[in-house]
């Protein structure tokens, strides 16, 4: 029985209250937060406040979902348990698979880690997350006072304030995101999926016993169909928010473009490239590839300096490019499938994302494992093994 004592609410709007009671009366959750002004302008931080406000007595915690929102039955039981086991921390769980967290959850998933430090400058998602009441109660100090009316966008500046963490991020998803609709203005941005979609029986080892990726260092991640890098440190610089293309940011990493394109004349499979170009462009297949192909090498970066005396080459199987400490398990290796099978998709540009049937998935995925396990060769100047 976990020490933790979990209170909740599902933030919605007259328009959704069928589905958010639903929800709610699924998960066993605390009740609505209803926009107080369904009539106004739209605003996610009004019905925020609410909800941050409907914590019960006696509750060490408070869980904020919004009402678009999958999650297995059991999560208010594993919310609680990661709430014992990190009782000081904002807990994200769920994480676009479009966002820079989102590359970092996905970097992280690969590395074998369960949780993830988010980016500070970013929004931090709230699609569902745990604060304890003290920073629930702080949190909603402070947004009162802001115009702001993205609750992401202030809860991100107010967990950079006074020395706070930002969130921790959970790396298997359980939580998923329904429909395309925004009541808050997201809708251009398309199909908004978790980025390492998991059953409750396969997080809950990660979650409750999984390690923490604290370090990011270099970060790549793509947006409408390019590649680019996050570079260490970048919140605290001028440009916190600017998009640094991999080529541009590259030099900061150590590697060199010569090594890249050698890498990917050498490595990157002509037939699985072509099928993918067809589809979707020759820039697309070019740019996913080397992202992926950054991504297995910072992900391996990542297990080693987790597990130094465990990590060893990467195999060629699809579940375990990359080193853990110890065999991963079967969840593991689903997790990590799971995280690159969201790459793809992730990458395009919102207006193509729809067009991603199930053999498309399952190409992506191929495609980005050959490019994953070059990437984790790359740490060891060798060729990845391609049998």
């Amino acid at each position: 029985m976990p020490a933790a004592r979990v209170s909740s609410a599902v933030m919605t709007h007259p328009v959704r209250r069928a589905q958010a009671e639903e929800l709610c009366a699924r998960l066993g959750l605390g009740g609505l937060a209803m926009d107080p002004d369904p009539d106004g302008d739209p605003s996610a931080l009004r019905t925020a406040l609410v909800a941050w406000s409907r914590i019960a007595e006696g509750a060490t915690h408070q869980l904020m979902i919004q009402d678009d929102v999958a999650a297995p039955r059991d999560l208010l039981d594993l919310v609680a348990h990661c709430a014992d086991r990190f009782p000081d921390d904002a807990l994200a769980y769920y994480t676009n698979w479009h966002a820079r967290n989102g590359a970092a959850a996905r970097l992280a998933a690969l590395a074998g880690a369960g949780w993830v430090r988010a980016v500070p400058e970013e929004f931090t998602p709230t699609l569902a997350i745990v604060l304890p009441v003290a920073l629930a109660d702080a949190f909603r100090a402070y947004a009162g006072k802001t115009g702001e009316r993205h609750d992401d966008e202030v809860m991100a500046a107010f967990l950079r304030q006074d020395g706070r963490r930002s969130a921790l991020l959970a790396v298997p998803t359980v939580t998923e995101h329904t429909g395309t609709s925004s009541i808050n203005g997201h809708a251009a941005q398309g199909v908004r999926k978790a980025v390492c979609p998991a059953g409750s029986d396969d997080a809950r080892p990660a979650l409750t016993r999984g390690w923490v990726l604290e370090e990011l260092d270099w970060l790549p991640y793509m947006r409408y169909g390019a590649g680019f890098i996050r570079l260490p440190g970048q919140d605290a610089t001028p440009d916190a928010r600017s998009h640094f293309t991999w080529r541009e940011a590259l030099p900061r990493t150590g590697l060199t473009e010569e090594l890249i394109q050698e890498t990917a004349r050498r490595e990157r499979p002509e037939d699985t490239a072509a099928a993918v170009r067809k589809v979707f462009g020759e820039s697309f297949a070019d740019e996913l590839w080397i992202h992926c192909l950054l991504l297995g090498r910072q992900a391996e970066a990542a297990a080693r300096r987790h597990a130094p005396a465990a990590a060893g080459t990467p195999t060629a199987t699809a579940g375990t490019p990359t080193a853990t400490a110890g065999t991963p398990t079967a969840a593991e290796e689903r997790l990590k499938a799971a995280a690159v099978s969201t790459v793809g998709v992730a990458g395009l540009s919102p207006e193509r994302r729809p067009e991603v049937d199930q053999a498309h998935t399952e190409l992506f995925s191929a495609y980005a494992w050959s490019a994953v396990r070059s990437g984790a060769a790359l740490l060891d100047g060798a060729p990845a093994d391609r049998r």
